[in-house]
């Protein structure tokens, strides 16, 4: 017999690239989890950078499964969002207009069931809309590092809730240690094989764990505010375009980045891109590790934190696994989103 009912989670996507279409197959292929736990995600929304797709009654129930999957087909083939019209009951809006259509939602479903306005773009543009929503009295959930910096790294893994129950446990924490992004993991352990850093970057990009403009990641902007990044000024993003610094602005590092290699494992250390936190604040940039260390054997796209506190000085508690790619971190916003069902309306 099917579980009633208890949480209804009225969600608005914005972003359908990667991360948002994985994030729609997860909530469409998880409904039958979600049914026994009582819970059910109902997608009222999807914007992309120049529309938005809103149910025609934002109460109604949202998108059927049908919808979302041909939302996931439709920008996957590069269609826009209008094209979908007529395969339900929906309207498309504009610009300005789609902003606007948001706000009523959050206006709207703010002062009854709550909504989730979930930002998978890649843009700072949004965070004016994120702003107004939660002045509604509704919920944000992030894949897009923009705006807030370093508000979501490591993908899915539940570095905060170990954090938290290790506090809530008295047990206070000395210093954290980690690599925290995914995509700099694996440029570091690629770069151990001999290739070439313009080489490692480009096929980073390819396999979807950079972002739009890989700089976003080499700035090590997605770990914190005070970081060193992998790339000078004069290749940033006011001096040349993504497409320019692919084909040659990235070539430039090659030389620097083999020769950085080399000493390091004439010592026998490897290179990771770690942050440190601790008493002195935080650290972050490239650092010279050991190979056997628990960062040292760090492959692929893995994160790894280490975590020391009183009772985990000597041996630290270590959380890893996937830190970049679509599926995973579309994942771990669907865990986000779940998370918020407490603050959500309960059905009768």
């Amino acid at each position: 017999m099917p579980t009633a009912v208890k949480s209804v989670l009225p969600v608005v996507l914005l972003g359908c690239g990667g991360v948002g279409r994985h994030l729609l197959h997860h909530i469409v292929s998880c409904r039958p989890l979600h049914a026994n736990q009582g819970v059910a995600v109902q997608v009222v929304g999807v914007g992309d950078s120049s529309s938005l797709l809103v149910a025609d009654d934002v109460h109604s129930g949202g998108f059927d499964d049908a919808l979302l999957t041909n939302i996931c087909n439709a920008k996957s083939a590069g269609s826009p969002l209008s094209s979908l019209l007529g395969q339900g009951h929906c309207q498309v809006f504009k610009n300005a207009e789609a902003s606007g259509k948001v706000i009523e939602a959050a206006t709207t479903l703010g002062r009854s069931t709550g909504l989730v306005l979930v930002d998978c773009s890649a843009t700072y543009e949004t965070v004016p809309l994120l702003k107004d929503v939660v002045d509604h009295g509704c919920c944000i959930a992030l894949a897009n590092k923009k705006p807030l910096t370093g508000a979501y790294v490591g993908a899915g893994l539940p570095v905060i809730a170990t954090v938290t129950r290790i506090i809530a446990s008295g047990d206070p924490i000395s210093r954290i240690i980690g690599s925290l992004s995914g995509t700099l993991g694996y440029v570091m352990s690629e770069l151990e094989d001999g290739k070439k850093f313009s080489e490692v970057v480009k096929t980073a990009k390819s396999l979807g764990y950079t972002e739009p403009d890989p700089r976003d990641d080499l700035g090590g902007m997605d770990v914190a505010r005070k970081v060193e990044s992998l790339y000078p000024s004069e290749l940033g993003p006011d001096a040349m375009s993504t497409k320019d610094f692919l084909e040659s602005g990235v070539a430039q590092l090659d030389k620097s980045m083999e020769e950085r290699i080399k000493a390091a494992s004439l010592k026998g250390n490897v290179l990771r891109y770690v942050c440190e936190i601790g008493s002195a604040g935080c650290q972050v940039g490239i650092r010279e590790l050991p190979k056997n260390s628990a960062l040292g054997r760090l492959r692929g796209s893995d994160n790894v934190v280490e975590i020391y506190s009183r009772c985990y000085e000597s041996s630290p508690l270590v959380i890893q696994g996937a830190g970049a790619g679509n599926d995973t971190t579309a994942a771990g916003v669907l865990a986000d989103i779940l998370d918020l069902q407490d603050l959500f309306q309960k059905t009768a």
